[in-house]
């Protein structure tokens, strides 16, 4: 078994790119631009954002690019919904690690008098959440965790095990002026199900691709040992030794003024966490592992705004190649 790839500490600006305009103390003052070119439209609510056109074909060229590498490995495309079952996210245990991020659908469940009761408050302008009920459908947090308990309800691995090609719209309850720091985004996800050496290799062909990847759009980038953010004292201990363990990679890019790098890529080794969790199993009866390269989308797009401007047409022709061609 190869020990992970130790971490790629380079922050020399990629051939093509462009030099950001200096840092300011003023974390919104980036947020304050894309809201003044009409690259994202603010709603009210920190972390909550329209998108425009331009934004939208910066992702949708940036999927492109990544398709090409799922389909070459003959990944399985599947996309779900932004929510899924409430049971599933209370057997995953994301609500034990990380219930500040985690976000519950409530719905109207009343008769006629409760219905009154809440036109009344509404009317008057008092809090009205007492008369909403949970449903049994929570909002989606990562792209793959629908996809465990639907594979393991098919039954054991093929021998070669198993890649898919994901895509979710996800919620993390942590609004904040930080344009990278989005409540609602979109995460691209390859999951790779089979044995350790398996999802072992496929982490380390991502750890290779996604540094060449994100340089070949013209960005600096860092890849590093991270950990998720868990809750808690206990959290604190898992967060080490999940460093300590090399399970988790981050793909750092400079976005916002005055901050550390952003996490626009991850890449995860999740051991038999989920093969034990759902009962995943490989042809030969063993507890499938897990591995899987995260890209967020809207963060991508942000790093690409932020370094080469608010104008798409005026891009390096070399990243708008890599883009559209």
């Amino acid at each position: 078994m190869n020990a992970p790839t130790p971490p790629i500490r380079s922050t020399d600006r990629a051939e093509g790119a462009s030099t950001p305009e200096a840092a300011t103390p003023d974390a919104a003052t980036f947020l304050d631009r894309l809201f003044a070119d009409g690259v994202l439209m603010p709603s009210g609510v920190d972390g909550l954002y329209g998108r425009s056109g331009a934004f939208e074909e910066v992702i949708e060229g940036f999927e492109r690019l990544v398709e090409r590498f799922a389909r070459a490995d003959g990944a399985i495309k599947v996309h779900f919904p932004p929510a899924m079952p409430r049971v599933n996210m209370e057997k995953s245990g994301y609500l034990k690690s990380f219930p500040q991020l985690a976000g519950a659908i409530h719905s109207f469940v009343g008769n006629d008098a409760d219905h009154c009761r809440l036109i009344e408050a509404l009317t008057e302008g008092r809090d009205w959440s007492d008369l909403q009920s949970p449903t049994d459908v929570v909002l989606t947090p990562a792209a793959c965790y629908p996809l465990y308990p639907a594979v393991a309800a098919r039954g054991p691995l093929p021998e070669a095990g198993a890649l898919f090609d994901l895509k979710s719209y996800c919620f993390r309850h942590e609004p904040s002026k930080e344009p990278t720091r989005m409540q609602f985004f979109r995460m691209r996800e390859n999951v790779c199900l089979g044995s350790s050496e398996q999802v072992r290799a496929f982490r380390e062909r991502w750890l290779e691709r996604g540094p060449e990847m994100i340089r070949s759009l013209g960005l600096p980038c860092e890849l590093d040992v991270a950990n998720d953010p868990f809750f808690g004292r206990g959290g604190k201990l898992m967060a080490r030794n999940q460093r300590d363990q090399q399970l988790k990679f981050e793909l750092l890019v400079p976005v916002n003024d005055g901050a550390e790098p952003t996490a626009c890529l991850s890449f995860n080794y999740h051991q038999d966490h989920f093969g034990a969790l759902w009962g995943l199993t490989r042809a030969d009866g063993e507890r499938a592992h897990s591995a899987c390269v995260g890209f967020g989308l809207e963060r991508i797009a942000l790093a690409l705004f932020r370094h080469h401007g608010t104008d798409t047409a005026t891009w390096p022709a070399a990243v708008r190649a890599v883009l559209w061609g």
